[in-house]
């Protein structure tokens, strides 16, 4: 696409927003968009791409602009430091003066900065990380978090095959292949609009990152148990759990927000499922817990968490996120944990998942449930898997640890629980 003043002007003001607020940035791109339909979808995926970019690589692009650079000059270093665009290329939106500033940002030295400034995290996230990871893996966890991430479709078994579903993608000029660990999972190779292709509306396929479609494997429920999605959202797991069981048995969608909830509707709609029972909760602690104490077969629990596995999606998480407010989470994420293992039967299954890369979130509350909770034992993530023909290794302590850098997904931690 070929840059123009007006689709850097559009690029740069949306930025300036997101810089100038504390909403998260994905809302305030669709608020952007809406308020200036003319925009069409190539011009779209430009401007948000752009600022997106900007954020992921926000400390390492205010190194090289200086102090409280306007948002025009962010751009234009993301362009032509990390971008990589030459003169000609951007000789369209530079000012009088900006081609000498440019040459100047490009001129300072990465290699020379501190390692968080240079890898785009926070100081406390870079600390957190590298009390986990050696610098090596620091350094290619960052950076593969600093990049897009593709574009993942998960196919609807009980409306079509995956073999099928790529022929027709194909069919259409649409790039894709297999994902390498989702027997369901498709990726593609660009971000098409989807939202009007015939398998998207007739519910054969829905968009998921990879990883999360390995949550769904490894509940593994079966066809007429009794399962809940106990942090459901928008019911991305939801669908899938109610795919495996063939539309069969009762499946429980709950959640502590209406609005999320209210976005699983048309997607059930498409999905064919007739199983799955939505359902606001007012706490952990609802009464509509108690009443189902002991009784389900599997509880998935996708906790609220910092998201700070899917910054390749949402890069404001890192500037946003803070050490107290990931405590905040932990507290919760133990008390949610709680409550549904309540749900559970004797020999039954609970699975704890996070997006997040962070052991106090992750290992460090499950070890807790477990040391307070001797009925629940941990099974092996891999070999759950294994069972389904998913190959994939598993972490120490036998928790599927799921990182973009080594398996192209979004950061996922799961472990799993029986109830003896």
């Amino acid at each position: 696409m070929r840059l123009t003043p007006a689709l850097f002007d559009h690029a740069a003001a949306l930025l300036s927003e997101l810089l100038g607020t504390t909403f998260p940035a994905d809302s305030t791109v669709s608020r952007y968009f809406r308020l200036h339909r003319q925009l069409g979808h190539g011009d779209r995926g430009f401007i948000a791409e752009a600022v997106y970019g900007v954020l992921r690589r926000k400390r390492s692009l205010l190194a090289r602009c200086g102090e409280q650079p306007s948002s025009r000059h962010l751009l234009l270093a993301w362009l032509g430091c990390s971008q990589g665009l030459n003169r000609r290329e951007l000789d369209a939106v530079l000012g009088e003066n900006d081609a000498k500033w440019l040459a100047q940002a490009k001129a300072v030295r990465l290699e020379e900065l501190p390692p968080a400034v240079r890898l785009d995290l926070p100081d406390w996230l870079f600390e957190a990380l590298s009390a986990e990871f050696t610098a090596e893996e620091v350094e290619s966890l960052a950076n593969s978090l600093a990049q897009p991430a593709p574009l993942d479709l998960r196919v609807n078994p009980l409306k079509a095959k995956r073999e099928d579903v790529l022929e027709r993608l194909q069919a259409d000029r649409i790039a894709a292949q297999a994902c390498p660990y989702s027997p369901l999972g498709i990726r593609l190779a660009g971000k098409p609009s989807l939202a009007r292709h015939p398998l998207f509306l007739d519910g054969s396929i829905e968009v998921q990152d990879e990883g999360s479609q390995l949550l769904g494997f490894l509940v593994q429920p079966k066809r007429g148990e009794m399962v809940a999605d106990f942090c459901a959202g928008a019911g991305g797991k939801t669908l899938l759990l109610g795919a495996l069981m063939r539309s069969q048995g009762r499946l429980y969608a709950f959640d502590v927000v209406e609005k999320r909830l209210a976005k699983l509707k048309p997607r059930l709609a498409r999905s064919g499922l007739s199983n799955v029972h939505p359902a606001r909760l007012e706490s952990e602690n609802d009464i509509k817990i108690k009443r189902l104490a002991g009784k389900l077969d599997r509880v998935l629990v996708d906790a609220p968490c910092s998201g700070l596995g899917t910054l390749r999606r949402n890069p404001d998480l890192k500037w946003r996120q803070t050490p107290e407010s990931v405590a905040e989470l932990t507290a919760k994420q133990a008390a949610i944990l709680n409550a549904a293992s309540s749900l559970v039967r004797s020999g039954g299954r609970l699975v704890y998942a996070t997006c997040s890369l962070l052991r106090d979130e992750n290992e460090a509350i499950v070890s807790a449930f477990l040391g307070a909770h001797p009925d629940f034992v941990p099974l092996s993530a891999a070999e759950v898997l294994r069972k389904q023909d998913i190959v994939i290794e598993e972490d120490a302590n036998g928790r599927l640890q799921l990182r973009p850098d080594r398996h192209g997904t979004d950061g996922f931690f799961a472990a799993v629980m029986e109830r003896r």
